[in-house]
């Protein structure tokens, strides 16, 4: 067998030398930091008054919700009035109204049965066994614009949570929610519920 060798000293030598390496590191980082200049340090340049009346004035008519318009700025701006502060004109006076019939309960009774139809309807889209299956579409829908909403029925047995929007007056106002669905790639089905 081989005699074995023991390592003295190196200990005390290799911590003495870590020690003084660090401390230039730190050396040399204190000295690069005070010596490079600031980046947003004002180095004397001051403004004039034509240079802050010219960014006030751009300031003033600024509108940080311009891009949220849309397309069609027109209907979704707000008026030049609102922005100038003054007043709108008044509206001409509309013209006068026929006359007033003998029966004005009667009247807005036939004119509610006719407009109505004798369905609700619903744009489900999604049925789940899990509550948390159903939030998890609820959320994807709400991250799409959507508003649905959660509703639990009992079948078979079984609680089943759909999750809905609606309900809607006319089948036509369904089909559109169900197609604006479908072009964000939600799987929806239309239902239609007895009044």
């Amino acid at each position: 067998m081989a005699p074995t060798s023991a390592q003295r000293g190196n200990t005390l030598v290799g911590f003495i030398l870590g020690l003084v390496v660090g401390l230039l590191i730190a050396l040399v980082v204190a000295v690069y930091v005070t010596k490079v200049p600031i980046p947003f340090l004002n180095k004397g340049l001051t403004r004039n008054a034509e240079q802050d009346a010219a960014e006030e004035k751009k300031n003033k008519d600024w509108d940080p919700n311009a891009p949220l318009y849309g397309k069609n700025p027109a209907a979704n701006a707000p008026s030049d009035a609102a922005k100038s502060g003054k007043p709108a004109e008044a509206p001409a006076p509309a013209a006068p109204s026929p006359a007033a019939s003998e029966d004005p309960l009667g009247d807005l009774a036939a004119s509610k049965a006719q407009q109505t139809d004798a369905f609700q309807y619903f744009v489900q889209a999604g049925a789940f066994v899990s509550s948390t299956d159903a939030e998890g579409q609820r959320a994807k829908l709400a991250l799409g614009g959507f508003d649905p909403v959660i509703s639990q029925r009992d079948q078979d047995g079984k609680i089943i949570y759909r999750v809905r929007l609606g309900p809607f007056d006319s089948k036509s106002q369904a089909e559109q929610i169900q197609s604006q669905l479908k072009s964000n790639k939600f799987e929806s089905a239309l239902i239609r519920v007895q009044r």
